[in-house]
């Protein structure tokens, strides 16, 4: 180590304060971090790229500095996913130091990464104050047992107003109106559950008609209008 000429000079004063690090909460224990491995958790976050035309959000479950399950769901932007496919072979066995300097392919994922790194040596995991954190698999918990990121997609005009296509329970087929052409309820389908009905042996028709839900005053409803007809 060099050390400039100035500092060579100087003559040596005694460092008197010195109480380690703030303890963090991790998994139910206050923990005094040191080292990369100190840190466990587990915890999601969103990035986004620079032009800002698409997110994602990361769910990391960190066990002694090392990543054991990463679940990446993006949005906004078709290339994203090609990269989300590549970020999920690459966090799981990483340290968290190390996914931080891997080029994990898209700015919105690496921004994520930043995020999550901050949020889990700074103590803030969703697992903080859970004994022994969080299994290995609670990633999936996120998605439900349709296995399918909860998306919301929702479009209007001033001239024609609002239109639903999509919500969390499923693809928006039908939005219910009152007299005032208010919206009162939607209709949907599951696209997750007649996915799996079809691949236990039903046809499509059928899987269709056992995969669809309702939400709100539908049965009161004026109308019922497609939201992606004219």
């Amino acid at each position: 180590m060099i050390y400039s000429h100035e500092v060579e000079k100087m003559c040596k004063v005694a460092q008197g304060v010195a109480h380690g690090a703030a303890p963090i909460p991790e998994e139910a224990k206050w923990v005094k971090a040191k080292e990369i491995k100190d840190i466990s958790g587990l915890t999601h976050g969103i990035g986004w790229c620079a032009p800002q035309q698409g997110a994602c959000k990361l769910t990391l479950n960190v066990k002694e500095g090392i990543i054991q399950e990463a679940l990446v769901e993006t949005i906004g932007c078709s290339g994203m996913t090609h990269s989300a496919a590549m970020a999920s072979e690459i966090l799981p066995g990483r340290s968290l130091l190390e996914a931080l300097n891997t080029d994990l392919v898209c700015d919105a994922i690496n921004t994520a990464m930043r995020e999550l790194f901050l949020q889990s040596v700074y103590g803030r995991t969703q697992s903080a104050f859970s004994e022994d954190g969080l299994p290995v698999g609670a990633g999936l918990d996120v998605l439900g047992k349709g296995l399918r990121s909860p998306v919301g997609t929702m479009y209007g005009t001033l001239k024609k107003g609002p239109r639903y296509l999509e919500m969390a329970e499923g693809y928006v087929t039908g939005i219910a109106l009152d007299k005032d052409d208010q919206i009162i309820g939607y209709q949907f389908v599951s696209l997750g559950k007649m996915t799996d009905f079809i691949k236990k042996g039903d046809d499509p028709t059928t899987a269709w008609e056992k995969s669809k839900g309702q939400y709100g005053r539908v049965a009161d409803a004026v109308k019922i209008i497609d939201p992606r007809e004219e």
